[in-house]
């Protein structure tokens, strides 16, 4: 996989072309194995943002390489173009690997490369590329999917993870994390691990259930029960279960899961109180319940998102 080829037009977000850049255009000074031979493709000149880019080659090139990156795409309301549909679609079928970066799933999408595969994009984008392509598993909960031959990534951070991940493969572990030193960043965090974003409640606020989520959301310490909520919302459990999943797309006790972890990253990161605390402070009962389901949900331990997520305004 020594040839890889940024596929580019108007219209690309500059962060994730940046760093696929920044990732495969130079070896770091430690490595001494051959690095990867990176070009730029697409129609000259392309504007990305603010920048002005020169591709090396024309998007009809990208069948020659051995990796395709597309990053992300910024306006996920417009089609992306055809002839960058084609040309991606064009390398997959000469055998390239192609991977997209956060939006870039869009492209890959539009030329039929997830129907029937597992993906994931930005979590902000994942009902939308889920409404438009509906023959795609798409997974709003990891940061990157990686299918073999076609791999896709969630947002910026996630973008990085992805290239690394790549970099793992080709080279190893060892060189993955010689480059992740050079960049600063995690030198690993598995595909699977959630994207940490938290689940809001729904905007609407004309249906059944408008007034419950204010009430549950203050009582988050108690043991709430289905049934408790059944009857604060003057109905029967049936009923509340077939409500919450039109209004907020799950069961009430997922539901009720979600809120207690998100009151959980939210203490984590604005106070110093203790697992134990924050346990007792969101229902949870225990710090090894909380640690259990925060892992299963969240993708790391609370003592670990903490020291990710720590706010600047927290005390230290």
């Amino acid at each position: 996989m020594d040839t890889v080829a940024l596929a580019v037009t108007d219209g690309m977000l500059h962060f994730e072309l940046s760093v696929a850049y920044e990732i495969f255009g130079s070896a770091p000074d430690a490595v001494t194995t051959p690095w990867y031979r990176l070009s730029v493709c697409g129609p000259a000149p392309v504007r990305v943002g603010r920048f002005l880019l020169e591709p090396d080659h024309g998007l009809d090139r990208l069948r020659y390489a051995d990796t395709v990156i597309v990053p992300g795409w910024a306006d996920v309301d417009v089609d992306p173009p055809a002839d960058l549909v084609d040309a991606v679609r064009a390398a997959h079928e000469a055998g390239a690997r192609v991977a997209s970066l956060c939006t870039g799933a869009f492209v890959l999408a539009a030329a039929g490369l997830l129907d029937g595969r597992r993906a994931t994009t930005h979590w902000a984008h994942t009902d939308l590329l889920t409404d438009r392509h509906p023959r795609v598993s798409v997974d709003p909960d990891v940061l990157y999917v990686d299918n073999g031959s076609v791999l896709t990534s969630a947002g910026k951070a996630a973008a990085l993870d992805l290239c690394l991940h790549l970099v793992r493969l080709d080279h190893g572990s060892s060189i993955a994390n010689t480059v992740a030193r050079r960049l600063v960043v995690p030198p690993h965090r598995d595909g699977g691990q959630a994207q940490f974003v938290t689940t809001p409640l729904p905007a609407r606020t004309d249906h059944p259930l408008a007034a419950l989520f204010p009430w549950v959301l203050e009582r988050l310490d108690h043991p709430l029960s289905v049934e408790d909520l059944a009857r604060q919302a003057r109905m029967s459990s049936r009923n509340l279960g077939r409500h919450f999943r039109s209004v907020a797309g799950t069961t009430p006790l997922r539901w009720l899961q979600t809120q207690r972890i998100r009151r959980a990253q939210e203490l984590l990161e604005t106070t110093d109180d203790t697992v134990d605390a924050i346990a007792s402070a969101t229902g949870m009962g225990t710090a090894a319940t909380l640690r259990r389901h925060f892992n299963r949900a969240v993708g790391v331990p609370p003592d670990s998102y903490r020291r990710t997520f720590r706010s600047p305004a927290g005390r230290l």
